[in-house]
């Protein structure tokens, strides 16, 4: 006997919501990663605004980012009804995409904000500096945390689609 937990209709709509969320939140990565980044640094009349403009737009992208995992991961809560859905590998890629989100919100970002307040200007700043060699290092573990955030994210989509065709099997 299968027992049905939501309609059809309920069911796709919940599934929409966690495809939706996780498109959103790659197609952010992606977007700030390939085109602002690479154009604030092209456009603006110094790197130091480029930066500035890149900081803010990563704030929102994390912050968009941890709204649409939980949104992904309430859906995906829902339409099971079971905790073991969160334990399911593309719920794991989910969960670690929050983990490295937060990680480089509140652990790398306010750091390297301090860094650049600390110099005045990365671009007035010596090549040899300690503060500008610290920076350069947190600025390779932001980027490494993003690159792990982007991989996770392919391999949940991924992972959901697998998830999705195996149902209708």
């Amino acid at each position: 006997m299968t027992v049905v937990l939501y309609s059809a209709a309920m069911t796709n709509l919940l599934r929409a919501l966690e495809f939706l969320g996780l498109s959103l939140w790659l197609g952010s990565d992606v977007f700030l990663s390939f085109v602002v980044a690479p154009g604030a640094f092209r456009i603006l009349a110094s790197r130091d605004q480029a930066g500035a403009m890149v900081g803010f737009a990563l704030w929102w992208m994390h912050m968009i980012g941890v709204v649409c995992g939980i949104v992904i991961l309430l859906a995906r809560l829902v339409r099971t009804r079971t905790f073991a859905s969160l334990a399911t590998p593309a719920a794991l890629c989910v969960a670690l995409m929050i983990l490295l989100t937060v990680a480089s919100q509140h652990a790398v970002s306010p750091k390297m904000a301090a860094l650049r307040m600390q110099m005045g200007s990365l671009q007035a700043t010596a090549a040899d500096s300690p503060l500008l060699a610290e920076f350069s290092k947190l600025h390779r573990i932001s980027v490494s945390l993003e690159s792990g955030v982007l991989l996770a994210g392919l391999a949940a989509m991924f992972l959901m689609v697998r998830e999705l065709s195996s149902v209708g099997r």
